[in-house]
């Protein structure tokens, strides 16, 4: 795998270039700031950029808004964001223009290093990974929507769905059978009036981009 890295603190930035290596991971370029980020992904195609939110010169935006141009010039490049703090206007702007390979993580999960590798490898291969946070934080958005007909293991259900978790993934977490969460899943699409479609990522996004709206 080939990655371009936006990051501007200089020691994040070489840890990760250092975490990636160590995992096999080819870092392409490493850049601080949003404008070189464009460029290097210009350069490189990557197979995904990372990027932080807050980069130089306002440090506001411009990660996500360097993510939404990569992804409308260069789509087969997956994307994986990450934040100091929850930003849910920023994961909302971008799950709503984004259907597939993206992700979604506060910074302080990289310390995870397994979590984090299986996360970028997951989104790097087309999947969503969106940190528990931020999925608390959508969720919230929609408090007065459809959601309020899931029962609390159906939204408990749905929000390791968001993370990017499979079937078993989420049977384990919720020490429950496979079978039960099958159940779980198909009941949170007839609830949430949607139909239901094959392959783990495509349900998942499928519930971001209703989380999103």
């Amino acid at each position: 795998m080939r990655v371009v890295i936006a990051e501007d603190s200089i020691l994040l930035r070489d840890g990760l270039i250092r975490l990636l290596a160590a995992n096999g991971i080819e870092v392409v370029e490493a850049v601080g700031d949003a404008e070189a980020a464009l460029a290097a992904v210009e350069r490189h195609r990557p197979d995904l950029a990372l990027l932080d939110v807050r980069m130089p010169p306002s440090h506001t935006d411009e990660g996500l808004r360097a993510a939404l141009v990569i992804r409308a010039e260069w789509p087969e490049v997956a994307l994986l964001i990450l934040s100091q703090y929850v930003e849910e206007r920023y994961a909302a702007d971008l799950l709503a223009s984004t259907t597939s390979a993206v992700g979604y993580l506060l910074k302080d999960r990289v310390a995870d290093v397994d979590e984090f590798v299986d996360s970028l490898r997951r989104v790097a291969d087309g999947g969503t990974a969106l940190d528990p946070e931020v999925v608390a934080q959508l969720l919230l958005r929609r408090d007065k929507s459809p959601l309020q007909r899931l029962t609390d293991r159906e939204r408990e259900t749905l929000s390791l769905m968001a993370e990017g978790r499979s079937n078993t993934g989420i049977a384990r977490a919720l020490q429950v059978s496979e079978s039960a969460i099958a159940k779980h899943v198909n009941a949170i699409f007839t609830k949430l009036d949607m139909p239901t479609t094959a392959g783990d990522h495509r349900r998942v996004l499928a519930v971001l981009q209703y989380l999103s709206e």
